[in-house]
């Protein structure tokens, strides 16, 4: 059917009445709706309405969250793009930049876990190729409810299939991630994902720059009605309805997604495109008015244009659709043509749908009328901003003196087949974690000649050049002192990217929190930004995109506050990286970094002893910083084989994920408690060497800690006091759990 057409067969619909109580039934607050009416001099069409809620949502205005937000540090010398675009962007030499960003699809994945995961990863790796970068990996941090809940494994079934679904099909790899399971998450799972990409710096696009007189183009797929109000639903807590929600989830095909990857990559080559916004969150809304208070101009739409694929739509449907793979961009008058020729070639949808106006207001015609017509200024700078009260929590009392368990490898054995802990072989299975073959290092892959497991993924990008990235956060951490949890979430980061020998440079993330007009979670999230920043700053670390979730509660229960960081870093010396798994029999054993056996908010705690109290272990920076340090320049100069960081479950687990991954054993000969092998003191790395007096030498002149373990050999890793485990044995411990609940045998 032609546009002309369209306009000739108009839909008979009535548009509702306005009243504050629609108003309150699309998330506007009394006082929202006062200052709507003062912006509009009158009252809204529903259309308007509409937009207003989606543009003042949590979800897309960030009122809650924007004015601690900007206490973070989001600049350095090689930022190109920190906040406030698509994604961010980070100067990686040779002309490059690394672009990337993290986002979340909490309440779509718990409501239709397969489609909610696909459209996430779908989602962010739209953010990243509307710069103009080609994502080269991806990445996912999950976090699901108590193994025992009802819902938990059809989550986890839904959710992994969903990412891998959608991610295989782009073609690109899902290099890794964390998943971790605790019953806070029963009725609100977690579900981020990062994606990385690379482009030529010359060739980075951005949602500015827009003038006036010039085409708005749509590209993509055809706009339906999924995912109206996807924003306005993850703007608010859930309840036991949340499942009637479901028309509200996007619905996505990678394999359109792919076709729109090359025609952007492709138009992008020429001189055609001023600047492109995708269309996420809030649709056809959001992206018009980005580039319109972006580049301070107005926006006029022929909605009758917008390609559609379900008949009698509306102009509100149109604009609060959350259809996926769409563009909007606006291009250069005169080069409409050669940019509709690329994108017919690769079968998508073309539609010059409006131009660009001088009256900063966003105006949207169809079927002959005028649906909307708001001031873009105040839409976008007069959106709701609240500091909202606080509360704090005491801080957690110290440990009692615990009666610790003697025996060592019993304990051991239990951490290793915890969920938590256990392997997540049965997740990453499913992702293909080599395609485009430039995967150098993923937690997932078996040691091998070509691959080796790390702290971190390395994804080759020249013969001498690479990139590391990680994701993590430790929400107990974070729950028990926020200010101390997001120290150690930012830290955690920089030492799995320093452990693969890679100069960390900046970080996305992913603020999941729940509902913040309970003072007690607004203080957790406000102390929580308070301990990132200082680890920023101090690691020389900053922030360059990210994401806000609150409102992670169900029934008034919140989830554990998750900040997730994503880091990326860069290997350019050769891509002389380390992995984690012992390299041969015979080398030495060494742990950089002091022990004092914390065990408050460790898994041995929760695991062993069955209770979750106490603070979680300080977080030194400035020993962070030396040790890190230390570390990438022993890796540089080809001082250590294997390095892998102590975190979860302390050096005993450390030590054992090192074996596995080579299926060689060790003998250490240091004696200790439950506390010196399970604590999860910060700071350490444990480190093979065939150089070790050389490598003592150097950290004493530099003032780091440092000690011999033991030495790499045989089948079994021993401790003193005669007991030991066959690494075989370790291995069908660490991989039985996930397959068995998979399967309803746990």
């Amino acid at each position: 059917m032609t546009a002309t057409a369209l306009k000739k067969e108009a839909p008979s619909f009535k548009e509702p009445t306005i009243t504050p109580q629609l108003a309150a039934e699309h998330g506007i607050k009394p006082d929202e709706y006062q200052h709507m009416l003062k912006i509009l001099g009158r009252d809204p069409t529903f259309t308007e309405l509409g937009i207003f809620s989606v543009m003042w949502s949590e979800h897309c205005s960030y009122k809650s969250s924007r004015l601690h937000l900007k206490k973070l540090p989001t600049s350095a010398p090689w930022v190109i793009q920190g906040p406030g675009e698509n994604a961010g962007v980070i100067d990686i030499g040779d002309g490059q930049a690394a672009v990337f960003k993290m986002e979340s699809h909490n309440h779509p994945s718990y409501i239709e876990p397969y489609q909610g995961a696909a459209t996430g990863v779908g989602g962010i790796m739209r953010d990243v190729f509307t710069m103009g970068a080609r994502p080269i990996a991806n990445m996912n941090a999950l976090r699901f409810g108590a193994p025992d809940h009802p819902k938990t494994r059809q989550l986890v079934n839904g959710v992994v299939a969903g990412i891998a679904g959608y991610g295989n099909c782009m073609g690109v790899p899902t290099v890794g991630g964390e998943t971790n399971f605790h019953a806070r998450y029963n009725g609100n799972i977690l579900v981020n994902a990062m994606t990385v990409g690379v482009v030529e710096q010359d060739k980075i696009y951005y949602s500015r720059g827009a003038g006036i007189g010039q085409p708005i183009v749509y590209v993509g797929s055809k706009t339906g009605r999924d995912g109206i109000h996807g924003a306005t639903m993850s703007s608010a807590e859930f309840d036991d309805e949340s499942d009637a929600k479901r028309p509200t989830v996007q619905v996505g095909d990678p394999f359109v997604e792919k076709l729109l990857l090359e025609a952007c990559l492709e138009l992008m080559q020429s001189d055609a495109i001023i600047c492109i916004q995708d269309m996420g969150a809030a649709g056809l809304t959001s992206s018009g008015v980005e580039i319109a208070a972006k580049g301070e101009i107005g926006v006029e739409l022929d909605l009758d244009m917008v390609p559609q694929r379900e008949p009698n739509m509306t102009p509100y449907e149109i604009m609060l659709s959350e259809s996926q793979e769409r563009m909007l961009m606006i291009v250069q008058p005169g080069k409409e043509d050669m940019a509709r020729k690329i994108f017919e070639k690769w079968d998508l949808d073309f539609a010059v749908i409006g131009k660009t106006t001088a009256d900063k207001r966003l105006r949207l015609n169809m079927y002959g009328k005028c649906w909307c017509d708001i001031p873009v200024p105040p839409l976008v700078d007069e959106s709701p901003v609240y500091d909202r009260p606080q509360k704090a929590r005491a801080k957690p009392a110290p440990l009692p003196a615990l009666a610790l368990d003697k025996d060592i490898i019993g304990s051991f054995k239990k951490l290793m087949a915890c969920p938590d802990l256990s392997s997540k072989r049965w997740i990453w299975e499913q992702y293909d974690s080599l395609v485009r073959g430039d995967t150098i290092s993923s937690p997932g892959i078996q040691q091998t000649q070509a691959h080796k497991p790390a702290d971190a993924a390395v994804v080759r990008l020249s013969d001498k050049k690479a990139l590391a990235m990680t994701c993590d956060v430790t929400p107990r951490y974070c729950y028990a002192d926020p200010y101390e949890g997001g120290k150690q979430a930012v830290a955690e980061t920089w030492r799995n990217l320093t452990a693969t020998g890679a100069l960390p440079l900046a970080i996305t993330d992913n603020l999941n929190f729940g509902n913040p007009e309970k003072p007690e979670i607004m203080w957790e999230f406000v102390t929580c930004l308070q301990g990132m920043a200082e680890a920023c700053v101090t690691l020389e670390y900053p922030i360059i995109s990210g994401n806000v979730s609150l409102y992670n509660e169900t029934n008034g229960q919140g989830i554990l506050p998750t900040p997730a960081i994503g880091g990326v870093g860069l290997i350019d010396h050769g891509n002389v990286s380390a992995g984690f798994g012992f390299t041969q029999e015979g080398e030495s054993i060494i742990l950089i970094g002091a022990t004092k056996g914390h065990l408050g908010q460790s898994l041995y705690l929760r695991e062993i002893m069955g209770r979750e109290d106490g603070p979680p272990p300080p977080v030194d920076l400035a020993a962070e910083k030396r040790h890190g340090d230390f570390v990438r320049s022993l890796i540089q100069g080809g001082y250590i084989k294997a390095c892998h960081d102590v975190a979860d479950g302390g050096l005993l687990v450390t030590v054992a994920e090192m074996a596995m991954a080579a299926r060689i054993g060790a003998e250490l000969n240091v004696s200790g408690d439950a506390s010196f092998w399970f604590g999860e003191d910060q700071g350490r790395y444990v480190v093979t060497t065939t150089q070790p007096d050389k490598l003592l030498e150097l950290a004493e002149k530099a003032g780091i800690p440092a000690q011999i373990l033991g030495l790499t050999g045989g089948s079994a890793l021993r401790i003193p006091e005669n007991q030991g485990i066959n690494v075989s044995e370790i291995i069908g411990i660490h991989e039985q759990w996930l397959p068995a609940f998979m399967e309803g045998r746990a």
